[in-house]
């Protein structure tokens, strides 16, 4: 399933002349906001997102009041501060008797709310909860892997929809090169039905298995917790289409280079030439200014002979 990779925050990178070479991703903030009223699981799970994504993530924890994602006009505050944070990524808590527990998950797309998915917090369990080697914990700036297990990840468009904001949320910075070294953990992500997902987070250890290749274990480090899908609001197709646009590279012209002084530079080859063969066209301007002076010169005589009779 894609995660739309570039985008919500890209830059481009282009030539001395202007020419746009290549799209270039630049990592996603995120922001976390509290609502109007929270309650204390929901104040854990924020703190817990953060301590997640303490080195690409900006916290708020003055309540909002006007902010009503799904709602007409509600988004407004959202993009104000995805545009003040230059955050891509949005974790919204609130907490009401209708809907308890409440966390909304969004995105935007040039600081404009792109999409959002609205989930219950059940069976919470956080991160200061479970007892583990401190060496384990997660390292700062560390990949993490992913693992989406049960058919509704492909059949429930809710879990699908999910799956994408789960991977660009918790993914980490976009990266070429991978050391193992700094792959020690990995959300286990499990589709109990249609709409609930368990997730859990956990460490790797690796294990003496008398092989070459070392057996891995999971130990559990939080947090964990049932996800259940309340809403979601799918991107605008047009919206979608712009933002998934791609750059496209200018065709490769033959003997044009460039320069970062004189710009674009040109070769003309032209084929070897004998002294004494060129030949000249009739456009050059001293054939033509003979050929003015001959015919000036022959009427001139006609003028004359006809006097002379």
């Amino acid at each position: 399933m894609p995660c739309y990779p570039s985008l919500f925050a890209a830059h481009l990178r282009v030539d001395n002349v202007g020419t746009i070479l290549e799209q270039v991703e630049t990592n996603k903030k995120t922001l976390i906001l509290h609502g109007t009223k929270t309650s204390a699981v929901l104040n854990s799970v924020l703190s817990d997102i953060y301590h997640l994504k303490r080195d690409n993530a900006v916290k708020y924890t003055k309540k909002n009041d006007n902010i009503r994602p799904f709602e007409s006009g509600g988004e407004t505050s959202l993009e104000f501060f995805s545009l003040k944070t230059d955050c891509s990524l949005i974790v919204y808590g609130s907490h009401s008797k209708k809907r308890p527990n409440n966390l909304v998950l969004g995105r935007t797309y040039d600081h404009h709310i792109y999409d959002l998915v609205e989930i219950g917090v059940e069976n919470y369990k956080s991160m200061e909860s479970f007892v583990y080697d401190k060496k384990l914990a997660p390292k700062l700036g560390s990949k993490p892997f992913f693992a989406f297990i049960g058919e509704h990840f492909e059949s429930a468009e809710e879990l699908k929809h999910l799956k994408e904001v789960l991977l660009d949320l918790f993914k980490g910075e976009v990266v070429e090169n991978l050391n193992l070294a700094g792959v020690d953990r990995i959300y286990v992500c499990t589709a109990v039905s249609p709409t609930t997902v368990y997730m859990m987070h956990c460490a790797l250890r690796l294990k003496r298995s008398g092989t070459s290749i070392p057996r891995m274990e999971l130990v559990e480090v939080g947090p964990s917790m049932d996800l259940v899908v309340r809403r979601h609001r799918l991107p605008v197709e047009s919206l979608r289409k712009e933002a998934m646009k791609t750059v496209e590279h200018a065709k490769k012209l033959k003997n044009v280079t460039k320069d970062p002084i004189h710009g674009r530079l040109g070769k003309v080859y032209m084929p070897d030439q004998e002294v004494g063969k060129l030949t000249l066209s009739n456009d050059v301007k001293g054939l033509k200014r003979e050929r003015r002076e001959a015919k000036k010169n022959k009427e001139h005589s006609k003028k004359q002979k006809v006097n002379s009779e």
